[in-house]
């Protein structure tokens, strides 16, 4: 075979691989509805004061950033435990978005966050990551207050 002809032949053995591999929209979706029930238990861990249930939503690699930077998973629970002390949450926050990529293994979610009197305080973006275990959990996470300026 002359090598133009072997090269045509193998990039459309390449190309009809890659659109094998992609997910249908059905997919998709059913990857966006478990991501969206994670973020949805992970914030609720939060309103139920169940410090032991958040925790299993952080990833081992974690990198949380909001005030300060939490790097590792052991950084973030030692910074987020003050958050459960009081009685009442400080603060809330639910989903409004959730973006898989077409491996199903990763998402990103954003929603609003609110403090305890129902004010919008701000923005959060997490990126989510299935694990081994089957288990969404969190590997990055940003929250921006409503006055931080877009640059």
């Amino acid at each position: 075979m002359r090598p133009a002809l072997l090269a045509c032949t193998l990039s459309l053995f390449a190309i009809h691989a890659v659109a094998a591999a992609l997910p249908s929209e059905a997919d998709v979706n059913a990857t966006a509805a478990e991501v969206k029930a994670a973020e949805i238990a992970f914030a609720r861990s939060m309103a139920d004061r169940r410090f032991d249930r958040f925790t299993d939503y952080v990833a081992e690699d974690a990198v949380f950033n909001g005030r300060e930077m939490q790097i590792g998973r052991a950084a973030v629970l030692k910074t987020w435990k003050a958050y459960f002390d009081a009685p009442k949450p400080p603060f809330s926050w639910a989903p409004d978005a959730i973006a898989p990529t077409a491996d199903r293994h990763h998402a990103i979610s954003t929603g609003l966050v609110h403090d305890q009197d129902g004010k919008l305080i701000g923005r959060y973006t997490t990126i989510w990551r299935k694990e081994a275990d089957g288990h969404w959990r969190a590997v990055a996470d940003q929250g921006v207050g409503v006055d931080c300026p877009i640059k």
